[in-house]
C-alpha cells in the first residue's frame, strides 16, 4: 500500500513539508514542518505551519506522528505548535543524544535525550517500524550530513532529509559536527539499493540556474542515473573528494544558531526569564 503524499513549500528557506496519509483511513504523519521566522525581529510566523493544521482539520484527520528527519539546521521546527494544534507524537532518531550533546554544550543547555525542556515523544532506531493507520513506515538511519539523520521509507515513498538533493543540486553537505562525508556516501548506498521506482520526498530545493522551477519529488532511478555528486558511477573516494572540496565554499546557513537551539529540543522555545521574554543565545566566535 502506497501513501498520499500532500508537499507543503516554505519558501523563505527553500523547505518542504510532507503530510503521509494512510488511502484507506483518516491517519496521517507529518514530516518536517517549519516555523516562519524572521531574524533581524524574532518574530515568530505560523502561516506554514497553520496550512497544514488546516489540511489536517479540514480533511478530519488523525496525525499520529510528527516526524523530524534530522535536527535541521537551517529552519525552526513547527513540531511542537504542530502537536499542541492538532496532536501526534513528535518523533526522531535516538542519535539526536549526539546533536543535544554537541550543541548542549555550545549554547550551555541542559540537554539530553530527553531532558528538562528538550522533550521528542518516541526515538527511532534503525529499522524500527511503525504505522500510520494500516501503512507500514520504516525508520532507517542514514547518518553524515548529521549523526541523527533518517530515511523514513513508506510504502514506495522515501523521505530522505537532506540526504539526497534533487538530481542536479546533489547532496547534503557533511561539514556540520558530527558529519562525515565517507559515512554520507555509505548512508546514500541504502537509498539507492531500494527498488528504482521508488519516490524520493527532498527535504529543500531552491530552483536551479539553469531556471528549473521548485521541485520536491525524484526517484532512485533519477538520483542514481542523474546525481551530480554520486551517481551510480561515482566511487567513495571520488563522492568524499567532491563533497569536501565543495563543503569548504560553504557558509552556515543564515538560521544555524536560532534554529539548533529549538530544534535539538523538539521544537520547544527557552523558557520566558522575568522579564516575561524568552530569549535566543548567540555565541560569540563559538560556532
Amino acid at each position: 500500500m502506497n501513501p498520499k503524499v500532500i508537499p507543503f513549500y516554505e519558501e523563505e528557506t527553500g523547505t518542504f513539508s510532507y503530510l503521509v496519509q494512510d488511502p484507506n483511513s483518516l491517519s496521517c504523519a507529518i514530516i518536517d514542518p517549519v516555523l516562519n521566522f524572521n531574524l533581524a525581529t524574532g518574530e515568530i510566523g505560523h502561516d506554514s505551519a497553520n496550512a497544514i493544521v488546516a489540511y489536517v482539520k479540514d480533511n478530519q484527520l488523525e496525525v499520529q506522528w510528527i516526524i523530524e528527519t534530522h535536527v535541521h539546521a537551517d529552519h525552526l521546527t513547527a513540531a511542537r505548535y504542530i502537536k499542541e494544534s492538532v496532536g501526534g507524537l513528535i518523533a526522531i532518531s535516538d542519535r539526536v543524544a549526539e546533536v543535544q550533546k554537541t550543541f548542549g554544550k555550545l549554547f550551555n543547555m541542559k540537554a539530553g535525550p530527553n531532558t528538562g525542556n528538550c522533550w521528542f515523544d518516541h526515538l527511532f532506531n534503525d529499522n524500527e517500524t511503525y504505522r500510520i493507520g494500516n501503512l507500514q513506515g520504516t525508520a532507517i538511519s542514514t547518518p553524515g550530513h548529521t549523526p541523527a539523520c533518517m530515511t523514513h521509507k513508506i510504502g514506495d515513498s522515501a523521505f530522505v532529509g537532506d540526504t539526497l538533493l534533487q538530481p542536479d543540486s546533489g547532496t547534503a553537505r557533511a561539514d556540520f559536527p558530527g558529519g562525515d562525508a565517507a559515512v554520507l556516501y555509505q548512508s546514500i548506498q541504502k537509498i539507492l539499493a531500494l527498488p528504482p521506482e521508488t519516490r524520493i520526498f527532498v527535504c529543500h530545493d531552491y530552483g536551479s540556474d539553469a531556471g528549473r522551477e521548485v521541485e520536491f519529488l525524484s526517484s532512485v532511478d533519477e538520483e542514481k542515473r542523474l546525481n551530480i555528486h554520486i551517481n551510480g558511477s561515482v566511487k567513495a573516494e571520488d563522492f568524499i573528494r567532491i563533497r569536501e572540496a565543495r563543503d569548504k565554499t560553504l557558509e552556515p546557513p543564515q538560521l544555524i544558531l536560532p534554529s539548533l537551539q529549538v530544534n535539538i529540543c523538539g521544537g520547544s522555545f527557552p523558557a520566558e526569564e522575568d522579564n516575561g521574554i524568552a530569549y535566543l543565545k548567540i555565541p560569540v566566535n563559538a560556532l
